[in-house]
Parts: C-alpha cells; sequence; structure tokens
C-alpha cells in the first residue's frame, strides 16, 4: 500500500475511521462542555475512594484518569475490567461509574448489578442499552452521549466525561485550560501527520512503515501508562496486528533481562518509547538506561514524546499520535480497520453457552 494514494488508502476505510480518529480533539471539547452541565448530586463525591467499571476502549478512559489525577485526587480510583466486585465495595461510601458505550458488555453489567445490591453510591457513563435501562430503573444519575462509531473511537467522551464528572463531585481541580490546550495541541500536531501530508514529511507514516511485518511492544511510565496500553490495543483493533505494552520502572525488575532471547524476537520486535518531561527524574535516567540495553541487544526502539505544557495535553497528543500510527499500519496490512470480527466471533459463542 502507497500510503500517499488517499483514494486507495479512502477504499480500503469505508466506514471512515481516519475521520474518527481526526474526531478526536473535537469530542474532547463537546465532551468537556457537556460535563457541565451534568445532573449528578453533589453527595456522590462524599466518598471515601472510587471504582470505574469498563472494559477495553471504554475501561481505557479510566485508566487514563487514574493515571492523570491519582496524585491529586482526594480519593483513591480503582478500574474494574471483570465481571467480579472487590470485596471492599460496601455501603455508599463508594462511588461506582460504569462505562459502557453500548451499555451491553456482559462484565460490566455483572459487576455494576454487585455494586447496587452492596448500596454503593452509582452513575453510569453510556450511550444506552442495557446500563441505561439499569440506571434507570434503580433512578440513578446517568451520563449519556451519542457518536455512532465503534467504542475505541469515543475515546474522547468515555475519557473526558468521566474526567469532568470527577471535576463536578469536587474529587479533583477544574481542568479547563488544559482540555482546551490538548485539543489545541492534537490539531496541531494532526496538520503534520494528516494523510495528505506525504511519508518523507510525516511522522506517523513513517513510523508505521517502521513497524509493519514486526512486533511492537510498547513501554510507558507513569500517567502514560495508560497511554502505552491504547496504543497496543489499538495496534491490535485497528490494525489487527500483534502487540504488547510495558510499564516503566517495573519492567527494569524482570522484562530487561529477557532483551536478548529469543533471537527472532529480538529481531523482529520494535520498542516504542513514550516519554514526558513530567516522567518522575529517576524514571527519566532509567528510560535512558532502558534504551542503551536494548540497543546493546540490538533491538530497534523509538521514542515519542508527548506535547503541550500539561501533562493532560502530553497525553492526550501521544494518544493521537499513537491512533494515527496504527491506522497507517492499518493500510499497510491491507485491512478494514473498523470491523473487529472476532471479538463479534466471541460475543456469538458466548452467547451460546461457548458452542
Amino acid at each position: 500500500m502507497n500510503l500517499d494514494n488517499v483514494t486507495a488508502v479512502r477504499e480500503m476505510d469505508p466506514d471512515n475511521m481516519l475521520d474518527r480518529i481526526a474526531e478526536l480533539p473535537q469530542q474532547c471539547r463537546d465532551a468537556w462542555l457537556a460535563a457541565q452541565e451534568l445532573d449528578v448530586p453533589g453527595d456522590h463525591g462524599d466518598i471515601e475512594q472510587v471504582v470505574v467499571l469498563g472494559m477495553g476502549g471504554s475501561a481505557i478512559g479510566g485508566a487514563l484518569l487514574k493515571g492523570l489525577v491519582e496524585d491529586d485526587c482526594t480519593v483513591p480510583i480503582s478500574v474494574v475490567r471483570g465481571y467480579e466486585l472487590p470485596a471492599f465495595v460496601e455501603g455508599a461510601d463508594t462511588l461506582v461509574v460504569a462505562s459502557s458505550y453500548s451499555g451491553n458488555t456482559e462484565e460490566t453489567l455483572s459487576s455494576f448489578r454487585k455494586a447496587l445490591e452492596r448500596g454503593a453510591k452509582a452513575t453510569a457513563i453510556t450511550t444506552g442499552g442495557k446500563l441505561g435501562d439499569l440506571a434507570a430503573e434503580h433512578d440513578l444519575p446517568i451520563v449519556t452521549f451519542e457518536y455512532d462509531a465503534q467504542p475505541r473511537a469515543a475515546l474522547g467522551f468515555s475519557f473526558t466525561l468521566l474526567l469532568g464528572l470527577f471535576t463536578h463531585l469536587g474529587l479533583v481541580r477544574d481542568f479547563s485550560d488544559d482540555v482546551e490546550e490538548a485539543a489545541a495541541v492534537m490539531e496541531a500536531w494532526q496538520e503534520e501527520i494528516a494523510l495528505a501530508v506525504p511519508t518523507e514529511e510525516n511522522e506517523a507514516k513513517q513510523l508505521a512503515r517502521s513497524l509493519a511485518g514486526r512486533l511492537p511492544v510498547v513501554y510507558g511510565a507513569g500517567f502514560l501508562t495508560a497511554a502505552a496500553n491504547r496504543w497496543k490495543t489499538q495496534f491490535n483493533e485497528n490494525a489487527k496486528h500483534w502487540a504488547f505494552f510495558e510499564q516503566l520502572p517495573e519492567l527494569n525488575h524482570n522484562a530487561v533481562v529477557g532483551f536478548g532471547l529469543p533471537e527472532v524476537v529480538r529481531e523482529n520486535a520494535v520498542v516504542l518509547m513514550l516519554r514526558s518531561n513530567h516522567d518522575y527524574p529517576r524514571v527519566q535516567v532509567r528510560w535512558d538506561v532502558t534504551e542503551e540495553l536494548l540497543e546493546r541487544e540490538g533491538v530497534d526502539v523509538e521514542t515519542v514524546e508527548g506535547r503541550g505544557e500539561s501533562a493532560l495535553a502530553q497525553m492526550l497528543s501521544v494518544i493521537h499520535f499513537g491512533d494515527y500510527v496504527s491506522y497507517y499500519l492499518t493500510m499497510l496490512n491491507g485491512v478494514d480497520p473498523t470491523p473487529v470480527e472476532t471479538i463479534a466471533f466471541l460475543k456469538r459463542r458466548l452467547a451460546n453457552g461457548g458452542r
């Protein structure tokens, strides 16, 4: 695939995933504006902890929020991806936020029902579905939005609405200026990596070419750990491509020992380091030494740094750049970015008891 052949690329993207990626900055603005009108009782902020329930693209919003605000938030935040609910969720001192784009995610519905049984304060972020019905049945406050796309393409809503909810409840500071900066930074970077920009001038296309036929392993630290996870899942879902992610400094205590073997992985892996000047000073040193270790073993390394001043701008700009990289890798793989047939197959089998 010639990534500079706009017509050919568009033909492989009949559902316009590229347009959804380009809309992320405006999504964040729209979601933040909508969050200012949230109708959630103030006593929902009178809690000792928050648990965000979600899977896939919806869960990422919770993970991003946790990484961004946990050093300043007045209560601890947990993200639950699964059917069960931690035993510590018991009574009204916990706020449980269920996030499901469709409203029909079975794991989220299961854990949300348990939260209601245990008397937790609860709300939901969704476009509707069974989750919306369940919230209405229990007369719960609900944060709804409309956006016709795959759940992973609605990150601007699932994350920013959650951030707005935390602000509304007084759990974090006002992020209005940061949201606007992030949107502006994303739009500026987008001009450099858009489809119309030729490969020789386009960093996202160049990076995608370096990943074609190879194994991306994405490294993140601190508030960019969830961004690394986002890169991994975008490679999986958009490009239908193997990928993994790791967290610094934890990987310095195990993964570094395995850089050399097996040779077939070492020779075909590409480590993508998502770095920020907001990273803890000792983590900055670890980045440099880890890169040196990788290069010593002959493993290719690429570094991507967030843009902007605020942590939010750097986090979202790194994510937005990664979305473009995943899209161009999709084109190089010769696949349609939107469908996720294997997930649909899995859901059909689950609906039939695994048969």
